[in-house]
């Protein structure tokens, strides 16, 4: 198994689904990331959330780090050898935006440990984070050491990986596998999920993101009322809105990164559907 780095054609015209004598736009292939020594499935590729001039490639057991200084030819700056235990494997994993990038977490069966790119060495974990099945895990753009997964035990939990002995937050929203957890990188307080069980929700984790009130404020900016209790103004957690336009398991979710009221879903049969925050959460946000 390998991976390709491909380019979109410059201006293209708009596929038209509807017109049958529109063309597919053709791809350019730049570039293969030669991974034939990993052993097992290549599972994902991520590149460098800030730069992008680096990649990961994850497989069974072990990630590579890419140098993709000239894309062209991706050099191998080194490897991460998981020693497996049993049946264990990587399934998913998620780059940090914080700390100069240098920070990688993996899910292994129902737990997560990181990886310090410097030196390969393990930085943190969360044994059992999930009963079942971690499926996927996404870092706050926003707040420093807070993360979101989820997995086969149907739930989205949210942690503080400083103190990661219980979740901060627990949403049980779905009723199948949660594949895929995605924060808005603008409001991270917007939390996407996508399942097995055909929908998509978007749901609101206002208590443990960077935005509690609804919108960003400064620590003066924050009205305290006379009994002290902060919490009277803060926005409650729950579900936003439920999209059921999937008739299959629904694998990936992902935010426009120049709209930020935009995401897109793909589910297993293939359909790609385009949605927006409902506007009256994001005037909620705005106002």
């Amino acid at each position: 198994m390998h991976g390709a780095i491909w380019k979109l054609p410059a201006n293209s015209k708009t596929y038209n689904s509807d017109d049958s004598s529109s063309t597919y736009p053709a791809l350019e292939h730049v570039a293969d990331f030669d991974t034939r020594e990993s052993v097992g499935e290549l599972r994902s590729i991520l590149w460098e959330p800030v730069s992008g001039q680096r990649a990961i490639t994850l497989s069974d057991n072990s990630f590579q780090l890419w140098d993709l200084d000239d894309v062209a030819k991706p050099i191998q700056q080194s490897e991460v050898v998981f020693e497996q235990k049993g049946r264990q494997k990587f399934v998913s994993a998620a780059w940090n935006p914080h700390h100069n990038c240098n920070i990688v977490a993996t899910s292994l069966d129902s737990s997560i440990r990181s990886w310090d790119l410097r030196s390969s060495q393990n930085a943190w974990s969360i044994e059992n984070a999930h009963g079942q099945l971690v499926r996927s895990i996404d870092f706050n753009p926003n707040k420093q050491y807070y993360i979101a997964t989820c997995g086969d035990d149907c739930q989205t939990r949210f942690w503080d990986v400083r103190n990661a002995g219980e979740p901060l937050l627990v949403f049980s929203n779905h009723s199948h596998w949660v594949w895929c957890v995605k924060y808005n990188s603008f409001h991270d307080q917007l939390v996407l999920t996508s399942s097995s069980d055909s929908r998509v929700i978007l749901s609101r984790a206002a208590s443990v993101s960077s935005e509690p009130f609804g919108h960003l404020l400064d620590e003066e900016d924050i009205h305290v009322p006379e009994d002290g209790d902060r919490n009277n103004n803060k926005v409650a957690d729950g579900v936003i809105s439920v999209f059921e336009e999937h008739e299959d398991s629904v694998y990936a979710v992902e935010w426009s990164t120049v709209d930020p009221w935009l995401f897109a879903s793909l589910s297993y049969d293939g359909r790609l559907v385009i949605n927006k925050v409902p506007r009256a959460e994001k005037y909620r946000i705005l106002l």
